[in-house]
């Protein structure tokens, strides 16, 4: 099974940190594609790959908003994604904050192990596209190839900071998919 795993915010939408109430996304006009995501998951889908979706919103639990915001959020994104040609095969929240010492909070794959419970994956062969440290933390202790993206909270002097380095940095998901793609086409030939 060919999988890869996707932050949402900054990655897939604008990240929400410094311009929404809370910087979270908590009302479905907050939640803003960002340019190529869509065609991005689309390209994703058509090469074969199952796309799980795995996100902090410790907003929940700060009570920023609800389960159910969540959910009406998430299954608009789903839509969306399904429009556009593109299917997310499962998508999993940490409700926590960091102060709660949750398993599944990333950078811990309690959420990565839900999401995989009862499938064959070669984590190895695995990519996590994120847009921060925690993210890149989460694919290393899994052993996912990770991509980090500029689209979100982390830039280029961010990562020189971080103790873990990703093992690739692109522009956007767009472009992560596209150096993929091209990677995983240059193998086969």
């Amino acid at each position: 099974m060919k999988i890869i795993f996707l932050d949402r915010d900054g990655v897939i939408n604008k990240d929400p940190a410094g311009w929404t109430e809370h910087s979270y996304v908590t009302r479905l006009e907050d939640f803003i594609f960002l340019p190529g995501s869509r065609e991005a998951i689309k390209r994703l889908t058509e090469a074969g790959y199952e796309i799980v979706i795995i996100s902090n919103q410790a907003g929940i639990n700060r009570g920023f908003f609800t389960k159910d915001d969540l959910k009406k959020i998430n299954d608009n994104m789903l839509k969306n994604i399904e429009s556009s040609g593109g299917k997310i095969r499962s998508a999993h929240y940490c409700p926590h904050t960091k102060e709660e010492r949750c398993a599944c909070r990333k950078p811990n794959t309690g959420l990565f192990k839900e999401a995989t419970k009862n499938l064959d994956i070669d984590f190895n062969g695995a990519f996590f596209i994120g847009d921060g440290s925690m993210d890149i933390e989460a694919g290393e202790s899994l052993g996912c190839k990770t991509i980090l993206v500029l689209s979100g909270k982390s830039g280029l002097l961010d990562v020189k900071e971080w103790k873990t380095k990703p093992d690739f940095i692109k522009k956007d998901l767009a472009e992560a998919v596209e150096w993929m793609l091209n990677k995983s086409a240059k193998r086969k030939a």
